[in-house]
Formats: structure tokens, C-alpha cells, sequence
């Protein structure tokens, strides 16, 4: 579909799911060679809900042993960030001494990966690396590295392939962005 309309708003499509699916390719070869000699089991922790797909296709890309852990915050309200992250479920393990690998949807305004990142460091996890789907390069200005990036995209509002507008359009395979 080359236009959805989700509610009151009309998306066309950004990027089609064979440019996703190369990027996170990309993306889960430069894990497989970052972690193929690992000792100890890595942990993903998948940001819900707009990482659950994402989350999927990673894995099955994946070649090292690693388990799977949950969490959900929140920072969105329609179309526009609020500027507040909220922790709307807590850590669903342990991640005491662990390696942590941060799976997100995307990254804009970055504090939600700040917000992450020191939610981490109070569970005692040693060491945590940030992996997007998408960033907003125009829009990130935080100093946390982001170690693994699928996309790059312009800082607007998109659904699809896990994202959402009012929880709606995460199922599309295609991302898309709003119709002007």
C-alpha cells in the first residue's frame, strides 16, 4: 500500500520492508561479529511495544546464545513527544552483572534511551550497548552512543513496522510518514 490512513491522519510510505529488512541485516552482522567469541549469555531487552517486531527479525538473525528481557516506557502522546518518559512496566529479570543490549524502535529526542540507560545502571547491569530500527539524526542531541543503527531518517512523525499513531499502524511491514 503505497497510503494508509490511520484515525484522522493519512501516511505514505517512507521506507518499503525490503530496505528494512537489509538494514537489519546489516545491523545483526555487526552483532554476530561483536558477540560471536561472547562467554557469557547477552541479554536484549526489548522496549515495548514498538520494538516487538523489530525484536523479532533481530533474533532470527542472530547467531549467539542470548535471552530475552522486557520492559515499557513511555513517552508519547499522539503525534509529538511529551518530553517525559514514564516506566509503565519495570525490568521483567534480573540484570545484575549482565551485558544488556537495549533494543529500540527508534530513537528521536534520545531520552528515552537516557531514561534506559540509567534504569540499567541502577539494576546493576554491567555494561549496556543501544541498538535502533531508526533514528532521527536532526532530532538526537544526547551524549549516549548508539552503537548499532539500522536507519537513518528525517525528523518526522512515522508508523509501521512497530510504530504507532493512538496504539494503531504498528502491524504495517512498511514504515510510513505523515501525508502533508
Amino acid at each position: 500500500m503505497e497510503k494508509v490512513t490511520i484515525k484522522d491522519k493519512t501516511f505514505r510510505k517512507l521506507i518499503p520492508y525490503d530496505t528494512v529488512a537489509a538494514a537489519i541485516d546489516k545491523v545483526a552482522d555487526k552483532m554476530n561479529k561483536d558477540f560471536k567469541d561472547c562467554e557469557d549469555v547477552p541479554v536484549l531487552l526489548c522496549v515495548l511495544n514498538g520494538s516487538i517486531m523489530f525484536m523479532g527479525e533481530l533474533m532470527k538473525r542472530l547467531v549467539f546464545d542470548c535471552q530475552i528481557v522486557s520492559t515499557k516506557l513511555t513517552s508519547y502522546a499522539g503525534t509529538s513527544s511529551t518530553g517525559k518518559v514514564k516506566q509503565a512496566m519495570g525490568l521483567t529479570a534480573d540484570l545484575t552483572g549482565r551485558r544488556v543490549i537495549i533494543v529500540e524502535d527508534i530513537v528521536d529526542t534520545g531520552n528515552t534511551i537516557v531514561e534506559l540507560k540509567n534504569i540499567l545502571k541502577e539494576a546493576g547491569a554491567a555494561e549496556s550497548y543501544v541498538c535502533t530500527l531508526l533514528l532521527k539524526p536532526d532530532a538526537y542531541k544526547k551524549d549516549v552512543h548508539l552503537d548499532y543503527v539500522a536507519l537513518e531518517i528525517p525528523n518526522d512523525f512515522i508508523v509501521g513496522f512497530g510504530l504507532d499513531y493512538d496504539e494503531l499502524g504498528r502491524n504495517y511491514k512498511d514504515i510510513y510518514t505523515l501525508d502533508i
